[in-house]
C-alpha cells in the first residue's frame, strides 16, 4: 500500500504500524516526531498505530549539535 511520507511517496506493508515504518525509514525512534494526518502520535503508541492507504505522515528528526 502507498502512504506519504514527509511529501513523498513510500510503499509499505499491509499492516504496517508507525513503529515498522520508523525502521523501514532506519530511523531511531526515540530520536524522530511523528505526525499522521495532522495529528501528532505519541511515542508510547507508534507501535499500535496501524498505517492506512493514503496515510500523511510527517517525521521530524531530532538532530543534536553545538
Amino acid at each position: 500500500m502507498q502512504i506519504t511520507v514527509n511529501g513523498e511517496t513510500v510503499d509499505i506493508a499491509d499492516g504496517a504500524t508507525l513503529t515498522s515504518l520508523i525502521e523501514q525509514l532506519g530511523l531511531n525512534p526515540k530520536k524522530v516526531a511523528v505526525e499522521r494526518n495532522l495529528e501528532i502520535a505519541p511515542k508510547s503508541l507508534y507501535a499500535e498505530i496501524a498505517l492506512a492507504e493514503g496515510d500523511r505522515i510527517e517525521i521530524v528528526q531530532f538532530v543534536g549539535g553545538g
